[in-house]
């Protein structure tokens, strides 16, 4: 069995066998129109996680990452107001938030270009990995709605009283980014030189850059430039489409769930634990 599919060739064939691919997307402003963390602020207030002062502030957030993206210095400085901010956030709470509002504030945004891109890559018979530096409890329910097969988020540390710290477990950004995709790839046998990138900030620059198929989405002035002079096929995805609106008349297959699952390898032995979510294949469970 090979990657959870089971695979009945002989040995020898098996060596000739072509090797398993992937698409790896950032998320925010790459698949979706807006921060995923952010654009949930109001369920968290209406929730009773945060004021309306912190409602204000992470509205100005959004703007101005809509505006003009996130330079390392804004990102940093967003990160250290999120750990604050959810220090002593009941996790079972914010998971049931996201999970009652999650049609309504995500579906609306995604864009029906990167829907698209994700149908492409599955029929091609790639895996779809969503690699974000938003919160895991966001993330892998954005991944579960959105096919996805893997997802790589940051984790932040929860306390025995099931509450978060405010501390940082595994913080999915930058290089540590493109340290996920290679431990993902020595583990579940990805040819990078084959895999696909997308994202449309310059932070993710190290992630485009251990694929043999980079592209910049809606990229920020920095990650443009390198896309022109790399000559990186840039992307304009600016369709915002309800996927019931995509698919409707279309009798689509439903998709396993996610599970949570750690991703051991070259990721794990210089960032730490990296977490994702799964896909489980219902081959392998016929299998076992």
């Amino acid at each position: 069995m090979l990657g959870g599919v089971e695979n009945h060739s002989s040995p020898h064939s098996k060596a000739h066998s072509r090797p398993r691919t992937a698409a790896f997307f950032d998320l925010d402003k790459t698949v979706i129109a807006k921060s995923s963390t952010l654009t949930f602020s109001k369920s968290f207030y209406q929730g009773g996680l945060i004021n309306r002062r912190a409602v204000l502030r992470t509205a100005y957030a959004q703007f101005v990452f809509l505006a003009g993206g996130a330079d390392h210095d804004q990102m940093e400085r967003m990160r250290k107001y999120l750990s604050a901010l959810c220090r002593g956030w009941d996790v079972q709470l914010v998971k049931e938030l996201v999970a009652e509002t999650l049609h309504d504030l995500i579906d609306p945004i995604i864009y029906d270009e990167a829907a698209s891109l994700i149908e492409e890559h599955h029929t091609a018979g790639r895996d779809v990995v969503i690699v974000s530096t938003s919160g895991a409890e966001v993330v892998e329910p954005i991944g579960e709605l959105l096919g996805a097969d893997r997802v790589v988020a940051t984790r932040m540390v929860v306390g025995e009283d099931g509450r978060f710290t405010g501390e940082v477990e595994y913080y999915a950004y930058g290089p540590t980014k493109a340290e996920a995709v290679r431990g993902l790839a020595e583990s579940e046998g990805y040819d990078l030189s084959r895999c696909y990138a997308y994202s449309d900030s310059a932070t993710d620059l190290p992630m485009l850059e251990s694929v043999g198929h980079p592209h910049a989405v809606n990229p920020d002035r920095a990650l443009r430039r390198e896309a022109l002079a790399r000559e990186w096929p840039i992307l304009d995805f600016h369709r915002p489409v309800r996927l019931k609106q995509r698919i409707r008349g279309i009798s689509v297959p439903p998709r396993p769930a996610l599970v949570a699952a750690a991703a051991l390898g070259a990721a794990a032995a210089t960032a730490g634990l990296v977490w994702f979510a799964s896909r489980r294949r219902s081959s392998a469970t016929a299998a076992a």
